[in-house]
């Protein structure tokens, strides 16, 4: 989906990504000398047989991938050991497609198809398409976000606030992607894209005249070695909470893949300073001073060598707010920063979002942007598709979608529906699920979270994947009824997500608010053989249309 602003030679962001390579083939020398000076290099394979890594070194390349059905005459393909299916099981289909080489971690006998063999086919991969790519971080201010909740809204804020400040900003994100000033709907639900297509979309900025990137960085593209090779020049934490275990295995791991940002942060040949928008960038940490993390964080920053600047409301943090106002709408924000005590009036519903806005005031500061121009930059957003958005045609309850889908994030947008719903003599009711194949303990947290503060939970379908939708259901209805609710009473299990929506909005009571929460913009729900389209905002409104309510 796109907004309908194309490039400037008319061609969408997906076309000038798919064209951001180069135009020729490059002899694979180059990347053997990268993956060397990396360390990563073991040897070569040639015509089935053992030869020195300079042998296979006139070999042309015209692409890089790890996805062997996308494999065309001249690719490099990389075989990277997946959690289902190893890579190396597809180095022969690889070379029917026309291979140029292969990238391996165990070498493929019985074929003539040039190997090369490296420690670890992962960062490989990444070194690879930086080096296909031209290494295009390097000519770009990469500002990279990570944290459990929160990146979506800073990373729209951030690049308001430095197009505000007339630099020509990128977005790789969640929700958009932008390259240009062009914008589609990031369609995957993957927010830091793999490696070849993450360094594709930033060569594409860097062609279409972006001066900067803003870049969600999440603990999988860090873990796994997606983002390796690109050249932060800031990083910003957000927060850090119950997420991911799945994949990182304990709360330690998963801390330990987010520092790997601000460790990245050290200047160096591969991540040189730049001068961006007419001024020298600092390498820059920018800190959630409040979350019980921030010292990991801070020490990780300084000892790459990065100016730390902190925000929150500790009396310590650098841009701190000395006056909050909200309403259902807006944020009002009184605040003192480095560069001075001023205000923000933004379009916005949240207290949480106020530190998402500053952040962003944090990085202005220390980039040293025009103040006033973020300033103007955040207070002219009007908001993030998915995050608090109201769903109004006329009906006597308020219905919000939002993404929340961790605990801490499902917790924190009940706590703040809650007084609005007390204002207006309503209660909470709360529709959403959990994903499957991911954190399995969540689940249970987020039904005792939703029970103790709503009067109906409706559990149901988020991402399913390849579980059984109603085991995933059950546990969370278990959660709730730790919390006191009982099932199909004040907890209903209807996995049909539709059928859920349509269940709490026939429960709902002239002053209560409805939180559809989990899939805010996401277009498809997940399952084990199919996506299924979706549009939660479009589906509120069809099912209230449906009850008589049309606006």
């Amino acid at each position: 989906m796109s907004d309908g602003t194309e490039m400037g030679d008319g061609t969408p962001v997906e076309a000038a990504i798919a064209a951001a390579g180069p135009s020729g083939p490059r002899p694979l020398a180059g990347l053997l000398a990268r993956l060397e000076a990396a360390t990563l290099l073991r040897g070569a394979r040639r015509d089935d047989l053992p030869i020195g890594v300079g042998g296979v070194g006139d070999v042309p390349v015209r692409g890089v991938t790890e996805d062997s059905r996308e494999v065309r005459p001249g690719t490099l393909f990389v075989a990277v050991p997946g959690f289902h299916v190893d890579g190396t099981e597809y180095v022969e289909r690889a070379a029917e497609a026309g291979a140029a080489a292969a990238v391996v971690e165990r070498t493929v006998p019985g074929t003539p198809l040039p190997q090369v063999v490296v420690a670890s086919a992962r960062p490989a991969l990444a070194h690879a398409a930086a080096w296909w790519y031209g290494d295009p971080s390097r000519r770009l201010g990469v500002v990279g976000i990570t944290g459990t909740d929160g990146k979506t809204t800073t990373a729209f804020l951030a690049v308001a606030a430095l197009e505000a400040a007339g630099i020509s900003t990128g977005l790789i994100g969640t929700v958009e992607t932008k390259v240009g000033a062009a914008r589609e709907q990031h369609e995957a639900h993957v927010t830091t894209p793999g490696a070849p297509e993450l360094h594709a979309t930033l060569a594409a900025m860097a062609a279409a005249g972006n001066e900067a990137a803003v870049l969600e960085t999440t603990s999988h593209a860090l873990a796994l070695d997606r983002v390796l090779g690109v050249a932060y020049d800031a990083a910003i934490f957000t927060n850090l909470s119950h997420e991911h275990l799945d994949l990182h295995g304990s709360f330690e791991a998963y801390r330990a893949a987010k520092l790997r940002l601000f460790a990245s942060l050290a200047e160096g040949d591969a991540n040189p300073a730049k001068t961006v928008g007419g001024v020298r960038w600092p390498k820059l940490a920018v800190i959630n001073r409040d979350d019980p993390a921030s010292s990991w964080f801070e020490a990780s920053a300084r000892e790459a060598g990065a100016t730390v600047l902190t925000y929150g409301t500790d009396s310590a943090a650098d841009v701190r707010p000395t006056r909050v106002e909200e309403d259902a709408r807006r944020l009002r924000i009184g605040f003192v920063a480095p560069s001075g005590e001023a205000s923000l009036d933004l379009h916005l519903a949240g207290r949480f979002n106020v530190h998402n806005a500053l952040a962003v005031v944090a990085l202005g500061d220390g980039l040293g942007l025009d103040v006033q121009a973020v300033r103007a930059g955040l207070e002219a957003v009007e908001g993030v598709p998915g995050r608090m958005e109201r769903i109004d045609q006329g009906q006597p309850f308020a219905v919000i979608v939002d993404y929340a889908h961790s605990p801490a994030s499902l917790a924190g947008v009940l706590d703040l529906l809650a007084p609005l719903a007390a204002a207006r003599s309503g209660a909470l009711l709360a529709v959403f699920g959990s994903g499957g194949e991911r954190d399995t303990a969540k689940r249970a947290q987020m039904g005792r979270i939703a029970g103790e503060r709503c009067r109906l939970v409706v559990a149901t379908d988020e991402d399913p994947r390849g579980e059984d939708p109603g085991a995933i259901v059950d546990e969370i209805v278990r959660g709730a009824e730790g919390a006191g609710r009982h099932r199909d009473v004040d907890v209903l299990a209807i996995p049909d997500r539709r059928a859920a929506i349509e269940a709490a909005f026939e429960r709902a009571r002239p002053g209560d608010v409805v939180l559809l929460a989990g899939k805010g913009h996401e277009p498809t729900i997940l399952y084990a053989d199919h996506a299924l389209p979706w549009d939660e905002a479009a589906v509120a409104r069809a099912t209230l249309a449906g009850m008589g309510w049309a606006g």
